[in-house]
């Protein structure tokens, strides 16, 4: 039987993966930024957290559309486990973030710590479990890789 498809690809390569590295560095950014912000105090590194947070959401919009279409696109994908996890960590990693673009456009420098910073680090952790789950499907699960020709 082969592998579980991608429904959501361009010339036969799956769309989710190109487009999720970008709200990863979008989101592991806002928190450097947030750090920077806290060891200069320079409001420069707010600002860049807030640019940070609404190109990572943009982002993330684009990789979650192509993740849903993949995650409803082939039924074997529902049944692992795994594809659960990822989808439903980056959820919760995309509604924190969410609230912390709130908070840093809200409140600005003085938001930033410890707040923001906590939700920043949170965010990060949440995306390391979930590029975890990723990396599952594809080495493991074997999720949108072909077989090889016969």
């Amino acid at each position: 039987m082969p592998n579980p498809v991608s429904s959501a690809n361009l010339a036969g390569h799956p769309i989710h993966p190109m487009l999720v590295l970008f709200p990863v560095a979008f989101f592991v950014g806002t928190f450097l930024c947030d750090l920077a912000f806290w060891f200069s105090g320079n409001a420069l590194w707010a600002t860049a957290s807030v640019w940070m947070l609404g190109a990572g959401l943009v982002m993330a919009a684009l990789a979650a559309v192509a993740g849903l279409i993949d995650f409803l696109g082939d039924a074997r994908i529902r049944e692992i486990s795994d594809a659960w996890h990822h989808a439903i960590g980056n959820v919760l990693a995309v509604l924190i973030s969410l609230a912390n673009f709130y908070w840093h456009y809200r409140y600005g420098a003085d938001g930033v710590v410890p707040v923001g910073l906590i939700m920043s680090l949170i965010v990060v952790l949440i995306l390391l479990f979930t590029g975890w789950k990723g990396g599952e499907l594809v080495f493991r699960h074997r999720v949108a890789v072909y077989d090889e020709p016969k």
